[in-house]
C-alpha cells in the first residue's frame, strides 16, 4: 500500500482594504504658517490636519477637494478680544453667540476668546460659568477671559478653580472706576496669582485718574461730545497706566498682556520690558491702524467712539510702524455690536455712551490691506499677529498652526481678489461699518472650522452650534520671542 501526502494550500491572501478616504483635501495653494510658507496639500479628517503633503505627490483618496490655486492658506483666526452680547451700564450690545460666530466665520476667525466680566456682585467663577452656557449655541470654537474687579479673601481659590476648568487669562481694568476698575493691589495679587496657575493678565492700561481730569476739563469746556472723544482719554493716559502695569509684573516677575494698545510710547514701553526680561506682550487692533481721529469730525462720530480713542494721523502711522517691524504680537478686534442709535442717544457725552465697535467680521481684511498689502508685511508674520500667537497667548493648543495633528481650522483668500467694505454685505448684528465703502482685500473665499467647510462660492453653510468651550492649557514662561 502506498501512502501520498496531499498537497500542501497555499496561505490564503486577505483582500486589500484602500485606505478609508479622507474628508477633505485643499489643494494648489501656498501654505502659509508663522514660521514659513511653502506649495502644499492639506489633508483633513475627523476635524484634525492628518497631513500637511508636498503638491508633487498625488493627492490621497477623499471625500471632497477645494482648489485653492492662486491663494494662500493660512490657519483659522484666533480673535482674542471680544465682547459678545454684553451688558454694560444701561446698554446691551445686539449679538449673542449665534450671530457673533457665524459673523467671525464670514471673516475667517474660527475661535473667539470673549470675556466673563462680573455683574456688580457677581463672583468672577460665576461670571465664567454663566458665560459658558451662554456659548452653547457658537458655531465656532470659544474660549474665555475672567475678570477680576477687587481682591477678597476668595479671589485666589476662584482663580485655581478657574484654571481647573480651562480658563487662565483674566481681565485688569485700571480705569473706569466704581464699574469695573482693579486698583494697584488687585492687580499685583492677580498678576502673581494667575502665574502661579500658568496663567497670563489682560490688561486694560489707562491711568483712571489722568481719564477723569481730562474729562472733566472736557465738561467744563463744554467738549465732552463724541466728536470731542480724543482729548477725554488722552494718549498719556495710556502710556502711564502701561509703565506701572509693567513695573508690577517686573516686580512679582509675571507675564502681562497689553490690550488695545493704540500708540507707539505705549508698544515702547513693552518691548523695552521684554529686552530687560519682562514677559510683556502687545496687541492692537484694526481701527486704531486704519482709522484716525479724523473720523469724529464726520456726520456720525458716536460710531467711532471706543476706549481708548481714535488717534492722531501721525499717531497711526507710529503704531503701524511698530507693527510691521514686528513689534505688535496680537491683532484683536474688540469687537463690541451696537446700533447707530444706541450710540446717538447720550452723544452728547461721552462719559455715559456705549463705547467701542463692531469688528469681528472685519479683522482679517481690515489688517490684510492695511499691513500685508500696503505696508509689506511679510504674510508670515501677519499670520503669527492673526493666528498663532493669540493662540500662544491664550494657551490654545491645537490652534493657529497648519501642520499635522492641530484642528482643521483654515482659511482660503485670494491676496490680488478686492471688494467695498459694505453692511449690506456683512453679518454683524449692526446697522454699521466702520469701514462702510473702503476697498479691502484679504476677504476669505473658503474657511473650514473644525474641518467642516463653513463657507465657500455657494455661501454660508451654518454648522449649527457645533462650536466647543476650549480649555487653555498652562502656558510655558515663554509664549513668543
Amino acid at each position: 500500500m502506498t501512502s501520498s501526502t496531499p498537497p500542501s494550500t497555499p496561505p490564503s491572501t486577505p483582500p486589500s482594504t484602500p485606505p478609508a478616504p479622507a474628508d477633505l483635501v485643499v489643494h494648489g495653494g501656498t501654505v502659509v504658517n508663522a514660521g514659513g510658507s511653502a506649495a502644499a496639500t492639506v489633508v483633513v479628517t475627523d476635524g484634525r490636519i492628518v497631513a500637511v503633503q508636498d503638491p508633487a505627490l498625488p493627492l490621497p483618496p477623499h471625500r471632497r477637494a477645494i482648489d485653492a490655486a492662486g491663494s494662500f492658506v493660512i490657519p483659522g483666526g484666533v480673535d482674542p478680544h471680544c465682547h459678545i452680547g454684553q451688558r454694560l451700564g444701561e446698554y446691551s450690545q445686539l449679538d449673542d453667540y449665534a450671530s457673533a460666530s457665524i459673523a467671525a466665520l464670514w471673516g475667517g476667525t474660527t475661535t473667539v476668546v470673549d470675556f466673563a466680566i462680573p455683574d456688580p456682585g457677581q463672583r468672577p467663577i460665576d461670571a465664567v460659568a454663566e458665560r459658558r452656557k451662554l456659548a452653547e449655541i457658537s458655531r465656532c470654537d470659544t474660549a474665555l477671559h475672567g475678570c477680576v474687579i477687587q481682591w477678597d479673601a476668595t479671589t485666589a481659590g476662584q482663580i485655581a478653580e478657574m484654571a481647573t476648568t480651562g480658563v487662565r487669562t483674566i481681565k485688569l481694568f485700571t480705569t473706569y472706576k466704581d464699574v469695573v476698575m482693579a486698583g494697584p493691589d488687585t492687580v499685583l495679587e492677580v498678576l502673581r496669582t494667575l502665574h502661579a496657575q500658568g496663567g497670563i493678565a489682560y490688561v486694560h492700561a489707562e491711568a483712571n485718574h489722568v481719564i477723569e481730569d481730562a474729562q472733566a476739563s472736557a465738561v467744563a469746556a463744554g467738549e465732552a461730545a463724541a466728536g470731542h472723544m480724543p482729548r477725554t482719554r488722552p494718549e498719556l493716559a495710556e502710556a502711564a497706566a502701561v509703565a506701572q502695569v509693567l513695573a508690577t509684573a517686573e516686580h512679582v516677575d509675571a507675564p502681562v498682556y497689553f490690550v488695545h494698545q493704540t500708540t507707539a510710547e505705549a508698544v515702547d514701553l513693552v518691548r523695552a520690558a521684554r529686552r530687560r526680561g519682562v514677559r510683556a506682550y502687545t496687541e492692537t487692533c484694526p481701527h486704531y491702524l486704519y482709522l484716525d481721529e479724523g473720523t469724529y469730525a464726520g456726520d456720525h462720530p458716536e460710531r467711532f467712539v471706543c476706549c481708548p480713542p481714535l488717534r492722531a494721523p501721525e499717531t497711526v502711522a507710529q503704531l503701524r510702524a511698530r507693527a510691521l517691524v514686528g513689534d505688535v504680537d496680537t491683532l484683536g478686534s474688540d469687537h463690541c455690536c451696537y446700533s447707530t442709535g444706541q450710540k446717538s442717544e447720550h452723544s452728547h457725552d461721552v462719559r455715559v455712551m456705549p463705547n467701542g465697535l463692531p469688528g469681528v467680521e472685519t479683522r482679517l481684511p481690515v489688517t490684510f490691506t492695511q499691513l500685508v498689502v500696503r505696508g509689506g508685511m511679510p504674510v508670515e508674520r501677519f499670520v503669527g499677529m492673526f493666528a498663532t500667537n493669540p493662540a500662544r497667548l491664550n494657551g490654545l493648543t491645537g490652534k493657529g498652526v497648519l501642520a499635522p495633528g492641530h484642528d482643521a481650522d483654515l482659511v482660503v483668500l485670494d491676496p490680488a481678489g478686492r471688494r467695498p467694505a459694505r453692511i449690506a454685505d456683512l453679518h454683524m448684528a449692526t446697522d454699521y461699518s466702520p469701514y462702510e465703502g473702503e476697498e479691502l482685500a484679504g476677504w476669505p473665499s473658503v474657511v473650514v472650522s473644525g474641518g467642516r467647510v463653513v463657507l465657500d462660492a455657494d455661501g454660508f453653510h451654518d454648522p449649527g452650534p457645533v462650536g466647543r468651550a476650549l480649555h487653555a492649557d498652562p502656558m510655558p514662561d515663554h509664549l513668543i520671542t
